[in-house]
């Protein structure tokens, strides 16, 4: 029975030893990882900071405070109603860029440095913010950042901590106030849509215009051309019957004949209720008539040789006259020559009928009328 109590209480010692030792062994040896500072007080008192590695500490002598991360953080703050200048309320959102660069001061130097920064961030948010109105704060995001930045700069730097970066994720004016913009908004680019289609069709009247301006000017030119042009046909078509006619040498009972001819093309028509005959029409059919008695006293036997010789004698072609040649194919001017040669032709003749009328009106060169 001795021996089992004994021996129960030699397992005990030995357990309670070898907690004592694990105990012992787990505050000697710190393992410090990379990245993060470990404050470390002696007696109640700041001994030593301790970087990242192994380190051994002296057991129930040194504690440890406080173990420091010293990466870049980021804390997003909840939304801050800020009164602007022009006495509207808005709803600021804020988020901070901050690293420790101390661990000893950010331990010591103030007891919760995030709620002091959210404090302090505040704060000088709504004294910048106070002193610009909603229109300045919706479009001054990097001032406001700047001067939130050098605030909280120059008031963590004691605490041992960076603010590198300071930024204003939403800024939200009154629902009021953001119907009101967005009416504006929307006029505004109702307006400017306005203009762009009235400037539109403004742009398409003058090109429409202008395409009309050319158009009639082509077709103007278009017609002087075909004018001159018909003009020129029809004067060479003149020229060439007129010469043509002349190197026949037709006698005055085939023109005539001709004009005879040509009186019923004259009373030709549904609208011709009178038919005039022209005075010209007796002289014809005089000579008309002469040609038929002349061919029938030809006929009768010669008739009187003086007769014959009263009788017109037509014109023979001599033998040597060589006969009328072809008619070349005409050949069409620039139509731009033969405006300026109409145009100088037009003129001579203006300034040649002016002289005739000088001389005719002059006083001793008046002529008698004609029969």
């Amino acid at each position: 029975m001795d021996t089992v109590t004994d021996t129960v209480v030699t397992i005990v010692v030995l357990a309670l030893v070898l907690l004592f030792v694990a105990i012992v062994i787990a505050r000697t040896i710190r393992i410090v990882p990379q990245a993060t500072a470990v404050i470390v007080e002696r007696l109640g008192r700041y001994s030593r900071t301790l970087d990242a590695g192994l380190h051994f500490l002296v057991p129930f002598i040194d504690k440890v405070r406080a173990t420091v991360d010293l990466r870049e953080q980021v804390v997003s703050f909840p939304p801050q109603t800020v009164i602007t200048s022009d006495n509207l309320v808005v709803s600021i959102d804020t988020v901070i860029y901050y690293q420790p660069t101390d661990p000893k001061a950010a331990t010591y130097e103030i007891a919760n440095y995030i709620q002091a920064i959210e404090q302090l961030t505040v704060t000088t948010l709504r004294n910048v913010v106070g002193s610009l109105d909603l229109e300045q704060t919706l479009t001054s995001r990097d001032q406001i950042n700047g001067q939130l930045r050098g605030v909280l700069d120059d008031a963590t730097g004691r605490w041992g901590i960076r603010v590198n970066r300071v930024e204003l994720k939403a800024i939200d004016p009154p629902a009021s106030v953001q119907d009101s913009m967005e009416k504006q908004m929307r006029a505004e680019r109702d307006r400017r849509a306005a203009i762009l289609n009235a400037e539109g069709f403004k742009q398409s009247q003058i090109l429409t215009a202008e395409g009309e301006k050319q158009s009639q000017i082509l077709r103007a030119e278009g017609s002087a051309q075909a004018a001159i042009l018909r003009a020129q046909g029809e004067a060479r078509a003149i020229t060439q019957v007129f010469d043509a006619i002349h190197r026949g040498d037709p006698d005055p009972k085939l023109l005539a004949y001709q004009y005879l001819q040509t009186l019923p093309q004259i009373a030709r028509g549904d609208a011709n209720k009178v038919w005039i005959v022209p005075s010209e029409l007796n002289d014809a059919l005089k000579g008309f008539g002469s040609m038929f008695a002349a061919h029938g006293e030809t006929g009768n036997g010669g008739g009187d040789g003086a007769q014959g010789d009263r009788a017109p004698a037509r014109r023979r072609r001599p033998r040597d006259e060589a006969p009328a040649p072809g008619f070349e194919e005409p050949v069409l001017e620039d139509p731009s020559e033969a405006l300026n040669r109409a145009r100088a032709e037009a003129a001579g003749a203006t300034a040649a009928a002016e002289g005739a009328t000088r001389r005719v009106s002059g006083p001793g060169n008046a002529e008698p009328p004609a029969p």
